[in-house]
């Protein structure tokens, strides 16, 4: 069964206690026309395959990276999109004044509308919000309410990010931990891995209706304590551990359908020195104990510069040792600028040439970026404000 099946035809999502509402115009499946005798693979993924085997190396680093520029200019941003990059995230610089402003500007980042890029946005709510208009409860609140509060929330919220044309949301935080003092506890949606777990899995539900969702910062920032942003925090916890406490909430939005899956810049020592958005141990972890399919994606590559480590002082290398390590998705903000992203790409193109990135590693990422662009280009729902609606029964 596919992972997105938030797009079946004939779903129809409302909002249950916002004032909004969405109608779905699903299209129906197209009957088979003029179909030879042994059918082709069919499906995003087979499509998705066919699409990055086609693709030049540098095509296919070019997908694995999101790009991003400040600015609210259509026009300037549609033209670093024509680059061929994957995704772009939105962030505070790029927020117009209104909703319809918002559209537009999403609108021209799409250079193929066969084939959408992401367009990523951090709307967690609270603490991290970059959209106008998300009064709905955030996890500073949620995570003393009822479990029902969160679908609540977070239904509404993905439909606010999805009517401005946007298609991933970095919003579901499966960190946890009861200590107030700490980086992550108002972003946390929990203080205990069943808590956490529990609104993590009504997150992503919900949002699984609009949209694509992303856990982070696996494999879990509670334990880590510290602020990854200016630091690689780092923990002792072993494996066994780890899989009692920290995993509970990553796996719960796993078996929910998270579309993406976001690796921090955290280091569990015992299981790996390097930070889990470079460790091929994690990444492995990840897909073959806790079954992950999804698009795996860094944090800021940003971020790894600002710790100060010299090891991360080379944003390209770290690029490519995030898709060496068995991330699908690059993303650096932080200290980037118009040519950040396309030296990256370039970066990773090199290392295939060279032989220090395999080339099947670079395909299998390209083409999971390409089977989430896919699916995501044949979401059918529009969304719209409405000031009447029923609450859901």
């Amino acid at each position: 069964m596919s992972r997105y099946r938030r797009w079946a035809a004939g779903a129809v999502a409302v909002v249950a206690t916002a004032a909004l509402c969405a109608s779905s115009a699903a299209t129906a499946s197209h009957a088979a026309s003029g179909a030879s005798a042994v059918a082709e693979p069919t499906g995003p993924a087979a499509h998705a395959a066919v699409l990055a085997q086609k693709m030049s190396v540098d095509e296919q680093a070019s997908t694995v990276v999101m790009g991003h520029v400040a600015g609210t200019d259509p026009g300037a941003l549609r033209t670093y999109m024509e680059s061929g990059l994957g995704g772009f995230i939105l962030m505070g610089a790029n927020i117009p004044a209104s909703e319809s402003e918002l559209q537009k500007l999403t609108a021209a980042l799409t250079i193929d509308p066969a084939l959408p890029p992401l367009i990523a946005v951090d709307q967690e709510g609270g603490i991290v919000s970059r959209l106008r208009g998300d009064e709905y409860a955030a996890s500073t609140t949620l995570k003393g309410l009822p479990v029902d509060a969160t679908s609540a929330a977070f239904t509404a919220r993905g439909s606010l990010v999805s009517r401005a044309g946007i298609t991933v949301n970095f919003g579901t935080v499966a960190d946890f931990t009861a200590d107030s003092g700490t980086f992550i506890y108002g972003r946390a949606l929990g203080t205990d891995p069943a808590s956490a777990a529990d609104r993590v899995d009504a997150a992503t539900t919900a949002q699984e209706q609009f949209l694509a969702s992303t856990l982070k910062h696996f494999p879990g920032h509670g334990a880590a304590p510290g602020d990854s942003h200016s630091a690689i925090p780092s923990t002792s916890m072993g494996l066994e551990e780890w899989r009692g406490t920290e995993a509970v909430a990553f796996a719960a939005g796993i078996d929910a359908g998270a579309a993406l899956l976001m690796y921090g810049h955290l280091a569990y020592t015992a299981v790996d020195p390097l930070p889990a958005s470079l460790s091929p141990k994690w990444h492995e972890i990840a897909r073959e104990e806790l079954g992950f399919d999804g698009v795996a994606v860094t944090d800021d590559l940003g971020m790894l510069l600002s710790s100060g480590n010299p090891a991360y002082a080379d944003p390209v290398a770290n690029g490519v040792a995030a898709i060496a390590a068995g991330n699908d998705l690059v993303l650096m903000i932080a200290g980037s600028d118009a040519q950040t992203a396309g030296k990256m790409a370039a970066g990773i193109a090199a290392a295939v040439e060279s032989g220090a990135l395999p080339e099947e590693r670079l395909e299998e990422a390209a083409t999971r970026v390409l089977t989430l662009r896919t699916e995501l280009s044949a979401a059918s729902a529009r969304w719209a404000l409405c000031t009447d609606c029923e609450p859901a029964e």
